[in-house]
């Protein structure tokens, strides 16, 4: 069974792209997501990740199959661990997609769909599968928007995914889309990045004093930099008085 993605870096050592199959089963899509972290993770320049998941056969909308509740907890953990890399996160996808691409696209940083490109939702019997996508989908578009794709389970089309901030941009030459995204996105892969989404996640929850603390360590932190000064390893929580 193949475990591993079709890795392949980008032309002048921009990033890493992994061609991940949607149809594959859910172990091997773990264990795919998994080598394209560590090799990330391995890199000490600056990189992106590109995750381009190509068009699959027409096939039920269920996901994620015969599994254990230990696969699926290995899968969350995966995809965490890609939502919190140091580096940019692309995901370009196009056709008729299936479950695991939409929890792929809600954790990255930046999305390109083709014009073709349909999500079809994860659904069981009727019902919407209740992995983390659902919590990411209303930290993304919203209770009542996510309320309904939820309970009416239906599909996405790309106009859609790109009116719900699903996706960010619409392509036919995705070369050159991601290319050109690659290039820009390149500039902001480090530790700050991931700083910076933490920041994004905590406000659509953290009371305002609450998240002050978090904000001023932070833009302390930034400060340090612009200066040239050793900033301090982890952003400082308290604030003084």
């Amino acid at each position: 069974m193949k475990t591993e993605p079709d890795r392949t870096e980008l032309p002048d050592g921009l990033g890493i792209r992994a061609r991940l199959d949607s149809d594959s089963p859910l172990p091997e899509l773990t264990a795919g997501v998994n080598a394209v972290c560590e090799e990330a993770e391995d890199l000490r320049e600056r990189t992106v990740v590109i995750l381009q998941f190509p068009p699959t056969p027409p096939r039920p909308r269920e996901w994620p199959g015969d599994v254990s509740i230990q696969d699926v907890n290995r899968w969350e953990r995966a995809v965490r661990r890609l939502e919190r890399l140091d580096t940019v996160n692309i995901a370009v996808a196009q056709g008729t997609c299936g479950g695991p691409v939409l929890d792929l696209l809600l954790a990255t940083d930046f999305r390109i769909g083709t014009p073709d490109l349909q999500l079809m939702l994860p659904v069981n019997d009727g019902h919407f599968w209740p992995g983390m996508s659902l919590y990411r989908l209303v930290q993304h578009i919203g209770l009542a928007r996510a309320r309904r794709l939820v309970l009416w389970g239906t599909d996405i089309p790309v106009t859609e995914a790109t009116d719900l901030g699903i996706v960010d941009q619409v392509s036919g030459d995705l070369g050159e889309a991601v290319q050109t995204a690659a290039v820009l996105c390149g500039r902001l892969s480090d530790r700050e990045t991931r700083i910076r989404r933490r920041l994004l996640e905590e406000a659509a929850s953290a009371e305002y004093d609450d998240a002050l603390g978090a904000h001023l360590a932070a833009c302390d932190r930034e400060l340090r930099r612009l200066r040239g000064t050793a900033a301090p390893t982890e952003p400082r929580t308290e604030v003084a008085g």
